[in-house]
């Protein structure tokens, strides 16, 4: 299966937190998009494994969106050496998307920096064909995004470029309290973390307002690029 959009994501709920208003708006508009986590979340405060796999699954449901897979990489303690990019690399050529989505480039949790880096790495390193990497005995031909973006995460990063999801910030709401485990209820007994309180939770509606009045929508989530945006002409900006 050829994707559109591969997203990574340390931990199951990154890429909802982070991006899932704009995947689901280029799901409406056709495209074919996936989800790779890269951990389990086995280290998080609440919930447990078995909880965030069932939350998982009910989130790319809400999502719509085409495959979802875990790599099973140690959370906390991954790291950016050849042993991880190739499984990185496999899901690569294996999806073929034409635009990677991946965590923020720093940020408070040191699993989304060393998650930006690490699928970062990988997706260059995809593309040389000296590489040789096998999926469930088939040999994997070398395949390069096109490009690859970074979407932001707990810190207030600067976007280099912004997408408009009105109308999706409903369906991305949804998206991210299907993890019912790791945000705030005020009937829940968990330990308080950082995501876990109401603040927190009323941020995910109010830095996408932030990000929409900068732009003059109503809600947009923010990207961070890894080299200059083209356009064909002025007319393409908004």
């Amino acid at each position: 299966m050829k994707l559109d959009i591969l997203a990574f994501g340390a931990h199951p709920d990154d890429v909802e937190l982070g991006c899932s208003g704009t995947i689901a708006k280029e799901i409406a508009l056709g495209k074919k998009v996936g989800i790779i986590d890269l951990t389990r979340g086995e280290l998080g405060t609440r919930g447990s494994v078995e909880i965030r796999n069932s939350e998982s699954a009910k989130a790319s449901e809400v999502l719509g969106i085409s495959v979802r897979e875990n790599l099973d990489m140690r959370d906390g303690f991954f790291v950016n050496d050849e042993a991880h990019q190739m499984k990185i690399i496999q899901m690569v050529r294996k999806y073929r998307p034409d635009i990677v989505l991946c965590n923020a480039i720093r940020d408070r949790h040191i699993d989304h920096g060393k998650g930006s880096k690490l699928v970062s790495d990988a997706c260059f390193l995809s593309g040389l064909r000296r590489i040789e990497t096998t999926h469930e005995g088939v040999t994997q031909e070398a395949w390069r995004p096109k490009v690859v973006y970074h979407y932001i995460q707990w810190e207030n990063i600067e976007p280099d470029f912004v997408v408009d999801i009105t109308g999706f910030i409903d369906k991305k709401t949804d998206a991210i309290l299907a993890y019912s485990s790791q945000f705030y209820s005020e009937n829940s007994k968990e330990p308080v973390t950082p995501i876990a309180t109401k603040n927190f939770l009323e941020s995910i509606h109010y830095r996408s307002q932030d990000f929409g009045r900068l732009v003059g929508v109503e809600y947009a989530e923010g990207f961070t690029a890894e080299r200059y945006l083209a356009v064909n002409s002025l007319s393409d900006l908004k």
